[in-house]
């Protein structure tokens, strides 16, 4: 082998290895247009407004970002998780398999499962069946439902706006 041949391979070899830098298309339409933002700190704050503690939304906004393939929101909820509540590394890697896994109280295993249903409402003809809209209700509130309900329609708005314009993890 040459050694031009050889520093050819190896520069390809270093490209791969290299992180792939990802721009957004757009800047964030929230910025765009005008209340944009507001429009969505005020849904954020009216589902922080009941008692439900806020790890459980942040459990839910994460588990949301996560089937919906958010890069930005699945970072940043994994951060307040670690920052603001103090959840453990197992705890927060286990949220995409939180069936399966020791690290969930029964309401947040609701909140979960809530999360899941309303996020993926086109996969079933009967998005939330009365089976989990009873456990749901077994352990919140109806205003805590509400709350909820805002927390995973909001969290569905930011990751639909993120996707489609590839907003990527970690910029603003």
């Amino acid at each position: 082998m040459t050694d031009t041949t050889q520093l050819q391979q190896t520069a390809l070899a270093s490209d791969a290895d290299a992180i792939v830098p990802v721009r957004a298309r757009m800047p964030h339409p929230a910025f765009l247009l005008e209340g944009g933002m507001d429009a969505l700190t005020a849904m954020n704050k009216v589902a922080a407004s009941t008692e439900i503690p806020e790890m459980i939304l942040h459990l839910v906004t994460l588990r949301a970002s996560q089937i919906n393939g958010c890069s930005w929101c699945t970072v940043e909820h994994t951060r307040e998780l670690r920052e603001v509540d103090g959840t453990s590394e197992e705890r927060i890697a286990a949220v995409a398999s939180w069936r399966e896994a020791p690290y969930f109280t029964a309401r947040e295993r609701a909140a979960l499962a809530f999360t899941e249903a309303v996020t993926r409402v086109a996969d079933k003809t009967d998005a939330v069946p009365d089976e989990l809209w009873n456990e749901v209700s077994a352990v919140f509130s109806k205003r805590e439902i509400a709350a909820l309900l805002f927390s995973i329609g909001t969290i569905n708005v930011w990751n639909r706006i993120n996707a489609a314009i590839r907003q990527p993890a970690g910029s603003r």
